[in-house]
């Protein structure tokens, strides 16, 4: 009976287990770069030295009547241990139940009954496999990933003829892609925004800029009424924007900002600039392609496509073809010139959204759609109409304080901006930050850079991470930052529950760069 009871205790136990290792999987890429493998071997103590350990000394008693009894106490110490945890413990990132996910659980489930196989002959040698199935738990999760490589081969293939014969279906669809080492997403909602004042332009939702991403939209979500749509390319190596282009076909592209993003999978910065240009070089000779004439990146990058380019910018004026004057950047929002050369004319534009970084996003908007037919009056509505998105430097308010959220933001161009953002408030300034991740070598100087920056812009430093914000607080202190007013936690929890404390008559928090979980300290 004993020995039943603890397989219950035991099941409900790896269940969760391998959900929270699962999780960690899906936040690292499914290990694309081998990425869930470096984050198991930089949290080695997180992952093994836990309350699992202690099943080693169970063994001891292997000869004892009275294992059963010690296994089923083990098993439910342990289950309540986790449960416990876990409602302490932040989760920023649920587990997304997918397709994947849901094979990855059956592999796991089968490695699992290989015990009961030798229970007839051996009942210790059966809890010793069973209990390092358990305390490796995240190698088996590797491992069944590895298993699975063929059948997610297979279930993207079969997704992928579907979606490009979807496509083919739709004479009349032209597709749009963006890309970029940031922005890609706050353009594409913009896009979408301007575009819908005249068209029916589809968007794909979320963060959804990988082939799978891609794939569900189309097949899930786009319809023959649809004029556009409008595909984030997401990359972390190289030929990984080609793929996508190789699957939408797009006809027109814009590319953002190219910078230090993701350093680690692309190995050089010149990794980075060839793959962003994949969907320029891509498009046909009757596309147009939205470049950035402020981006050293692409000013000086050969580019291997005769399509139309469009050039927007703001400080070389020269270069663009049409650029932002006469900005006027407030708390509440943004007014702003766009001077189309080709025209010669101005037109004025007024939008809710905040800070520089949003102007960029917005001028691609603007030479998109007037190529693609909008009027003055119609874009001059679509931009007035742009929603904020979320998480990407939208203000809200947060009991009687205001946050600006900007916890997407992961550069550091675009946490500069969202800090003259905050610089602009009237009030006391607040920001709340873990930093900026996957720079390689670069990442102790860039963040001791932020530093410097957030010394000047705010009057309390909130950082989250001890080991990740250490050189955020080395630039602190470098500025001469008041020691007194930095305050380092292990978790965003933890740092927005000072805020009550710290609080003034009129107080304004920056969130910049919430880290997903694989970076919790906690």
């Amino acid at each position: 009976m004993c020995f039943w009871i603890s397989l219950i205790l035991y099941f409900l136990y790896l269940f969760l287990k391998t959900s929270k290792n699962l999780q960690m999987l899906q936040q690292n890429r499914y290990n694309r770069g081998n990425k869930y493998l470096k984050w198991l071997r930089s949290n080695l103590k997180k992952n093994y030295w836990t309350w699992d350990v202690l099943g080693f000394v169970l063994f001891s008693f292997s000869k004892s009547s009275i294992l059963d009894i010690l296994f089923m106490i083990f098993y439910g110490i342990l289950l309540f241990l986790f449960i416990y945890e876990k409602k302490k413990r932040e989760t920023k990132l649920p587990l997304k139940f997918t397709g994947r996910i849901i094979r990855l659980f059956f592999t796991i489930f089968i490695f699992s009954l290989v015990p009961f196989w030798v229970l007839t002959k051996s009942e210790i040698f059966c809890y010793l496999l069973l209990f390092l199935f358990l305390y490796f738990n995240n190698l088996m999760v590797v491992l069944a990933n590895i298993i699975n490589i063929p059948v997610e081969k297979l279930i993207k293939y079969y997704f992928k003829r579907k979606s490009i014969k979807k496509l083919k279906s739709f004479s009349g669809l032209e597709v749009i892609g963006i890309t970029g080492s940031y922005g890609k997403t706050s353009s594409k909602n913009i896009l979408g925004d301007v575009l819908n004042i005249k068209y029916n332009a589809l968007k794909s939702p979320e963060n959804y800029n990988t082939p799978f991403g891609l794939m569900i939209t189309i097949n899930d979500y786009l319809t023959k009424y649809y004029d556009y749509f409008i595909a984030e390319m997401g990359a972390c190596k190289k030929h990984e924007i080609k793929e996508l282009c190789d699957l939408v076909y797009p006809k027109y592209g814009i590319l953002t900002k190219i910078g230090i993003a993701h350093l680690e999978t692309f190995l050089s910065i010149e990794n980075i600039i060839k793959t962003k240009f994949e969907l320029i070089e891509s498009l046909p000779s009757d596309g147009i392609g939205i470049l950035n004439a402020d981006d050293e990146n692409q000013i000086n990058y050969h580019l291997e496509n005769n399509c139309k380019i469009i050039w927007i910018g703001i400080e070389n004026k020269e270069k663009a073809d049409l650029y932002a004057t006469n900005i006027k950047l407030s708390s509440k929002g943004t007014k702003f010139t766009v001077y189309f050369k080709k025209k010669k004319k101005r037109v004025i534009f007024e939008t809710k959204l905040l800070g520089e970084a949003n102007i960029y996003n917005l001028l691609s908007a603007i030479a998109l759609g007037s190529s693609l037919g909008l009027t003055d009056n119609e874009l001059v509505l679509g931009v007035s109409k742009v929603k904020p998105v979320e998480h990407r430097l939208n203000i809200k308010k947060y009991y009687d304080m205001y946050l600006i959220d900007d916890a997407y933001n992961a550069n550091i161009d675009g946490a500069k901006m969202a800090l003259g953002v905050l610089k602009l408030m009237k009030g006391k300034k607040i920001v709340i930050t873990s930093g900026i991740i996957e720079l390689g070598n670069l990442q102790y100087d860039i963040n001791k850079e932020l530093g410097k920056f957030i010394a000047n812009c705010t009057d309390i430093a909130i950082l989250i991470g001890e080991k990740q914000t250490e050189p955020i607080y080395d630039g602190l202190l470098e500025k001469k930052f008041k020691k007194e007013n930095i305050y380092v936690f292990n978790s965003i929890k933890e740092g927005l529950a000072i805020l009550q404390s710290l609080k003034e008559k009129e107080t304004y928090i920056l969130l910049q760069s919430d880290l997903p979980d694989i970076f919790n300290e906690s």
